[in-house]
């Protein structure tokens, strides 16, 4: 089949004959032909919005465009991207031209472009940069209005996709440093159409939390649609509003939100938001560390003090003679040392005081020494069910009756009302 042309078949062939199929390569290698040979699509011009940009290592650019309707795969060729004046960005409203063609590996069709010139800010964009503009009049991003981040949180909360790289990204972070802080997973949706409302729920959970003193708030890299809920005014208000310190850590280093105006710090990566809290975390030790290390020096330069003038005073004359003035205060010294060798002896003596206690106390609770004061254990056959009262049995029920030298099995004739108190 090979060999055969892709021309399709007559139709009055299926009739007399076996039916002569196409394979999958001559039917999409037959779609691409009809497709090139179209003169309108061989040499068009396309308007729409520049959906999600993707610049791999070949040089190539593949990128969509988009409208209210539909949507086509774009590629930029790295030959063709190194001439135009104008390279794709996300949100961004273009015209390009180029040609129609099938991308036979996969068989869907594309636009092969070789030039692109900017035709207006794409709608994305443009809410973007209206809410934006909004905001800032209301003072929503003002530094004024930016909350100082915690010396040394002790307890994180990560509002996120609980399923998302970025949260194990954060975790394994934060669990790096040697004194790790406490972490709070508060799960919520990081993109669709419910991801707004969902971020602002969670975001008022983390500020509910006492014990809390920082809010990291994020995702994972993605395009301007995946990463849009983080451009919505309940989102931005929620983190204006916040009574915790707001780190933003959304998507990669390009890419910015709404969110990162409104945070008062703002990460380029999630990992790198668990490594600023790794780093005041740090920072923080070593500020105890070098308060500790003065705080010793400063009690060892007073006692040193306080040793040089007790001797100076010892060897002063009243301290000499007579001895009689320094016996009380000698007594005293050598009766205090004394309580001070005897104290933990007794403490020992008391701390196995309780610990005898304690066991005779456990002992006494024991199963055995239980059955050994007259009582026995009964169990529903053939569950294993402990029977704790008589209204878990019925007459006929198989039982089992546990005694502290063995155990018999037996069945239940009568079930005895419960007795009324008193």
């Amino acid at each position: 089949m090979e060999g055969a042309s892709c021309s399709p078949p007559d139709p009055e062939r299926f009739r007399d004959g076996p039916r002569v199929a196409l394979s999958v390569g001559q039917f999409t290698r037959h779609v691409r032909a009809v497709l090139e040979a179209d003169d309108l699509l061989a040499d068009v011009w396309v308007r729409g919005e520049v959906g999600r940009v993707s610049r791999p290592g070949s040089g190539h650019l593949y990128f969509g465009l988009k409208d209210a309707d539909s949507q086509v795969p774009c590629v930029l060729w790295r030959s063709d991207a190194r001439s135009v004046a104008f390279l794709p960005e996300t949100g961004v409203a273009v015209i390009v031209h180029g040609r129609a063609t099938v991308y036979e590996p996969r068989g869907y069709y594309q636009l092969v472009v070789d030039a692109i010139e900017p035709a207006g800010v794409g709608a994305l964009y443009e809410a973007f940069e209206q809410l934006r503009a909004r905001l800032a009049a209301e003072g929503l991003f003002d530094e004024t209005r930016k909350r100082p981040l915690p010396a040394c949180p002790r307890r994180v909360a990560l509002v996120t996709s609980p399923t998302g790289a970025a949260v194990r990204d954060l975790v394994t972070v934060l669990r790096r440093v040697a004194f790790p802080p406490a972490i709070l997973i508060v799960p919520a949706l990081v993109q669709g159409e419910g991801a707004p409302l969902s971020l602002e729920a969670a975001l008022h959970t983390a500020n509910v939390h006492t014990d809390v003193d920082l809010i990291i708030i994020g995702r994972g890299g993605g395009s301007l649609e995946d990463l849009w809920a983080f451009n919505t005014e309940p989102v931005v208000r929620a983190i204006a509003a916040s009574r915790l310190p707001v780190i933003s850590a959304v998507g990669h280093e390009i890419d910015f939100t709404l969110a990162d105006f409104a945070a008062d710090a703002r990460a380029p990566t999630p990992t790198a938001a668990a490594e600023i809290v790794c780093r005041l975390r740090e920072e923080a030790a070593m500020r105890t560390g070098e308060l500790l290390d003065r705080a010793r020096r400063a009690l060892g330069d007073s006692l040193l003090r306080r040793r040089y003038q007790m001797e100076g005073l010892l060897r002063r004359r009243p301290f000499l003679w007579p001895m009689e003035r320094v016996a009380r205060p000698r007594q005293a010294l050598d009766e205090l040392t004394g309580r001070l060798y005897r104290a933990p002896a007794a403490q020992v003596r008391e701390c196995r005081h309780r610990f005898a206690l304690v066991e005779r106390h456990l002992r006494s609770l024991a199963p055995q020494a239980i059955l050994q004061r007259g009582y026995a254990r009964v169990e529903r056959r053939p569950s294993g069910e402990p029977v704790t009262r008589a209204a878990q049995l019925a007459s006929g029920a198989a039982v089992r009756v546990d005694f502290l030298d063995g155990g018999v099995a037996a069945q239940v004739t009568d079930v005895a009302a419960p007795k009324k108190p008193a």
